[in-house]
């Protein structure tokens, strides 16, 4: 099978009709591919004449200096999001002491995300990852661990892993907030959740529903949504056109809780006057509107910043890198939250 130029990993790709990643796994002898799959891909390379460049493989032992942080997410939902950029302007100021680049993706799934973190690893082109938005049951934690890759978890420490986490505590801000809103004689409190498949949305929701049966409230219903404004507008919605409607709203980020602000103007419910809200993670939205909401406020930045030095740590080697609880987040109070109506 002649070629009129030198033959490249892309061709030998399109002939064996698998993905780059798979024939650069081939090539290196790395974990990743049946062994049916690495022997075609093998035939096909040496009928080709395929032969490794010196200059890649020189580079190849050296680091690649970046890490890599593939989302799996709405492109225009996490450019509206403040927790992603409050949390990556943390990651890359640790990264700028080191020269380390962090190589963002943002994708549909995580079969996608999962194709992606392979294809970079097996190009050489990651020293490692940052593993965010864990689910509960996440496949890509199984895949970065066979392949040996290593990274950090933006999550609590998994039974599934070996990889180091940095996390902070889901379960005693959502205790605060319920037992600050009954404490101001709220009765009927909703909640507003993030992505229902998340690990940390499910810790927040059982604290929620837990606090609501140790303090005896008969009224403390859950939605999920998908973090967007609309969606947080939807579940405002539904839940104030419920019948008793709930005296107060938690919600998991500020984007759903300001549209949750909005829904209420509209139907014409004061806030605090008759309707109380909590938001999610105290940005600049919080006070950007008027009333300026009750949020639950911690240091996004230093969080990032913390998966980073983690990552760098094991990176760097010398020893094993142990696990980070960061702080957690703490309720600051403003106008958006009073004692119910009479």
């Amino acid at each position: 099978m002649p070629l009129s130029k030198r033959p490249t990993i892309s061709d030998i790709a399109k002939s064996a009709g698998v993905s780059i990643g798979a024939v650069s796994f081939a090539l290196n002898d790395r974990p990743g591919v049946s062994e049916a799959t690495r022997a075609r891909i093998l035939a096909i390379a040496q009928e080709m004449g395929w032969r490794p460049s010196a200059v890649a493989r020189g580079l190849s032992a050296r680091r690649a200096g970046a890490v890599g942080l593939v989302v799996a997410r709405n492109p225009a939902m996490l450019g509206a999001e403040p927790f992603f950029m409050k949390f990556i302007a943390g990651v890359e100021s640790e990264f700028a002491n080191s020269r380390t680049a962090l190589l963002l993706q943002v994708v549909e799934d995580h079969a996608r995300a999962i194709d992606a973190l392979t294809t970079l690893w097996a190009e050489r082109r990651i020293d490692g990852v940052i593993v965010m938005d864990l689910w509960a049951s996440d496949a890509r934690v199984p895949v970065l661990e066979s392949l040996g890759v290593p990274g950090v978890l933006v999550g609590r420490p998994r039974a599934d892993s070996t990889m180091p986490a940095v996390w902070s505590d889901d379960v005693a801000p959502v205790n605060e907030t319920v037992d600050y809103l009954v404490g101001l004689g709220h009765q009927r409190i909703a909640r507003v959740a993030g992505l229902a498949a998340l690990e940390h949305t499910q810790i927040r929701t059982a604290a929620f529903r837990a606090a609501a049966a140790r303090h005896g409230l008969a009224c403390a219903a859950v939605i999920d949504t998908d973090y967007s404004w609309e969606a947080g507008a939807w579940a405002t919605q539904k839940l104030l056109s419920s019948s008793p409607r709930p005296t107060a709203i938690t919600y998991d980020s500020d984007v759903m809780a300001t549209a949750g602000l909005s829904v209420a103007r509209k139907l014409g419910i004061a806030v605090p006057g008759q309707l109380s809200i909590v938001a999610g993670d105290d940005s600049q939205l919080c006070e950007m509107v008027f009333p300026a909401l009750t949020a639950l406020s911690r240091d996004i930045q230093a969080y990032g910043a913390h998966s980073a030095r983690v990552l760098l740590e094991q990176l760097e080697g010398g020893g094993t890198v142990t696990s980070f609880e960061d702080k957690p987040a703490r309720l600051t109070l403003r106008e958006s939250t009073a004692a119910p109506p009479a």
